[in-house]
């Protein structure tokens, strides 16, 4: 079968490397595993062998067919022929895993992943993911503030789990290789986010908007929230920062500073 470009198929069939990720996860017997595309079920017959159960969504419905014909032979395998952003994943955790917590290892396809990790990180029985991720995108969920890689991705990933770049991979490992390197990207989820926030949803307004224009200061690109620049000049003195500061030079700390004060003002 080839690779569908559209679905962004890239796979791995050595066998080695599918056992050294499973390893890298550190899934065990108890642990419940959910997998974003089976492909040809190289890495979820990997995790068959190592947890207690595996649920893996394959959207391709001829690899659906095909890997769920290869995979009948492991009675902890459950495959599903959706589309992962479609599912409600505390359902299929309810009908599959007991409802009890999962943990993600999955060879994601590159051109959805950030939309696959924030679905995950947003579910709160989500524990633990294992990823393949193209290199980039690993290294821009790991910066620090103030460097070119990090923006918006790095602070809400980092505001809800903790990353890890376990180990690089060359293009030639993938059948077909893909035109970048990858990484394994390894997220430990808090069990409460890093910093306390006093509403999330006016958190992730605050960061879209700091990053949303990134050469204009704070003072400037924060007016989309509907505040005026005087009162947001005030607001970022009253927190420490600079109103000619950048959002890319702000930690998470930073962030959260600032949408509480501005969730304080909207209170009033």
């Amino acid at each position: 079968m080839k690779a569908k470009k559209k679905w962004g198929q890239n796979f791995i069939f050595d066998k080695n490397l599918l056992s050294k990720i499973v390893r890298a996860s550190g899934v065990g017997e108890e642990d419940f595993a959910l997998e974003v595309g089976t492909g040809h079920g190289g890495l979820t017959e990997e995790l068959a062998k190592k947890v207690k159960k595996v649920v893996s969504f394959e959207i391709d419905k001829e690899l659906f067919e095909m890997s769920r014909e290869k995979l009948k032979i492991y009675k902890n395998v459950v495959i599903i022929n959706e589309d992962i952003l479609e599912v409600d994943l505390l359902e299929i955790a309810q009908e599959h895993f007991d409802g009890n917590s999962f943990k993600v290892v999955a060879n994601l396809p590159y051109y959805i992943t950030s939309p696959i990790i924030m679905k995950m990180l947003d579910c709160k029985l989500v524990k633990e993911m294992t990823v393949l991720v193209q290199k980039e995108v690993a290294e821009r969920i790991c910066a620090l503030p103030g460097t070119k890689d990090y923006g918006m991705l790095t602070v809400f990933v980092n505001f809800k789990a903790k990353p890890e770049i376990l180990f690089n991979l060359p293009p030639k490992v993938f059948v077909p290789p893909p035109k970048v390197k990858s990484s394994l990207l390894k997220l430990k989820v808090y069990d409460k986010p890093l910093v306390e926030v006093k509403d999330e949803k006016l958190f992730s307004e605050v960061v879209r908007a700091a990053f949303g224009q990134r050469r204009k200061v704070l003072s400037n690109s924060l007016k989309v929230l509907g505040f005026s620049k005087e009162v947001l000049h005030e607001t970022l003195l009253k927190v420490g920062i600079s109103p000619q500061a950048r959002g890319e030079t702000l930690s998470i700390d930073q962030f959260a500073n600032l949408a509480n004060a501005l969730y304080l003002l909207i209170k009033e």
